[in-house]
């Protein structure tokens, strides 16, 4: 099922119930890979591509107690059918122009880089925790402004690994990562226009957040007030 996932009705303020795990705590400091020895240019078509680097943020366990920590949470919801319905994670959402600062500070400085490496600057950063195998995202595409061609969105997966599946609009075979740890995965080209993505349910896993930076990002897709508690 392909879902509208930015027809966002709504959303609401929560604190994060997820299971800790010891090895989420680490007392090295993150650091990534400034040169990315390891990043690897895939082919999904002649136009669409997709750069994964392993590994690429090192010691991420303790940015992940950090951002569970200090972000803000909503979960969002969204009508289906007859009924409101609440998105299966949480989400925090950072925008350049907020006049917010980007914390913690290793996030902003893998903004900056990448920014450079890409050649476009990401103004916005969507943060997306997974507390467990049921919470998910359904086959769906980015909105971001049509005038923009070929955008580039780049996540960095922290925590616990999940699957990231990747297929062309409106079905076929899917292309499949397993992202967590402080990998990097770069969909450039025509890929947010010709490819759809989702993160499956599993029976079991731990928690992950997915950082996603986009340029050109509709801010409709963040949009929502918050319910009535």
């Amino acid at each position: 099922m392909i879902c509208d996932l930015y027809n966002v009705e709504s959303t609401v303020a929560t604190q994060p119930d997820i299971a800790w795990q010891p090895s989420l705590f680490g007392d090295e400091e993150p650091a990534i890979d400034r040169d990315f020895k390891n990043l690897e240019r895939i082919q999904l078509d002649e136009q669409s591509w997709v750069d994964h680097a392993p590994a690429w943020l090192s010691s991420s366990d303790k940015l992940f107690h950090d951002i569970v920590e200090t972000r803000e949470w909503n979960q969002r919801s969204r009508r289906m059918y007859d009924r409101e319905v609440l998105e299966p994670r949480l989400t925090s959402p950072w925008f350049l122009d907020s006049g917010e600062p980007l914390e913690p500070e290793i996030v902003e400085e893998m903004r900056q880089v990448l920014s450079a490496r890409y050649e476009v600057e990401f103004d916005s950063v969507g943060f997306n925790l997974y507390r467990d195998g049921r919470d998910s995202v359904a086959w769906h595409g980015d909105r971001i402004r049509k005038e923009i061609e070929q955008p580039i969105v780049v996540l960095v997966s922290i925590g616990e690994p999940r699957r990231f599946l990747l297929r062309p609009k409106g079905g076929g075979k899917s292309t499949g990562f397993r992202l967590g740890d402080g990998d990097l995965l770069v969909t450039g080209g025509l890929t947010q226009r010709s490819w759809e993505h989702s993160v499956p349910k599993v029976k079991k896993a731990g928690p992950r957040i997915s950082l996603a930076f986009r340029h050109g990002m509709d801010p409709k897709a963040y949009a929502g007030k918050a319910l009535p508690t």
